[in-house]
């Protein structure tokens, strides 16, 4: 899609986006009401929907292919790259069944209306805190605690190195083994095509797929081995995007 006709898909995706954001403004409102965690997963389930009904009005059909199937009823910190603002309507689409929460950055608040939203349905962090750093890890111990699982970025922001991820920050693999949650990496294959980070005027209809790969499990593992363990994970997240040829991935790269 070029020129004028990619900015009037772009302008009617965001309209329905819009549309379906001031839609949900006030239900987010009322199952605010209902507490953190039964709330949470109101907000959560109804997000879900959101999903769906966008990305059939807008042209994405998404596939989650299960490289390694999970326990929908089981606990797990989920880890995704992040490559694209598609990212977090992709959340939704892959994590379908269990209670979820994603870790998501302070300064999402501060977009009008869909902020509100987020920020009732993750848990918010704002890195430049260390008080409300260890504020969120706490929130997340106790979700994990509660039988809800975990979305993390372990990238931490967008990944614009042109190699398959950017390095980990250690969050993710601190809880995990704290509270002895399996991690379970999910791969974005498609979302810096559907959306360059640089531009919104950028999207375009497509496939959107997310791989589950195999859960690595924290046992056998303590607060010494963090860097042997985040390794782990990032290799074989790292092996899987290049197999499957992420299109951000620079020449030089592979």
């Amino acid at each position: 899609m070029k020129g004028l006709s990619s900015k009037l898909y772009t302008i009617y995706a965001l309209f329905w986006f819009v549309f379906f954001t001031l839609l949900a403004f006030p239900l987010v409102i009322i199952f605010s009401f209902f507490g953190k965690r039964r709330g949470g997963n109101l907000i959560c389930a109804m997000a879900r929907v959101w999903a769906d009904i966008w990305y059939f009005l807008v042209g994405i059909r998404h596939e989650n292919i299960f490289e390694s199937p999970y326990d929908p009823a089981g606990n797990y910190i989920f880890l995704f790259n992040h490559i694209s603002y598609m990212d977090i309507p992709s959340l939704f689409k892959a994590i379908r069944k269990q209670p979820f929460r994603m870790l998501g950055k302070e300064e999402i608040k501060n977009i009008p209306v869909f902020g509100f939203i987020y920020s009732r349905g993750a848990v918010m962090v704002d890195r430049s805190s260390r008080k409300r750093r260890a504020q969120s890890v706490h929130d997340l111990k106790n979700l994990l605690g509660h039988h809800i699982s975990v979305g993390i970025f372990p990238e931490g922001t967008f990944n614009e190195t042109g190699n398959p991820l950017k390095s980990f920050y250690d969050g993710a693999f601190r809880i995990a083994i704290e509270t002895q949650t399996p991690v379970k990496p999910v791969l974005f294959l498609d979302n810096y095509s559907l959306m360059h980070y640089h531009s919104l005027f950028s999207l375009k209809p497509g496939r959107s797929r997310a791989v589950f790969l195999e859960e690595v499990s924290p046992e056998g593992y303590n607060m010494q081995d963090i860097s042997r363990f985040k390794q782990k994970v990032f290799d074989m997240m790292e092996s899987k995007l290049r197999a499957y040829h992420a299109s951000w991935i620079q020449t030089g790269n592979k």
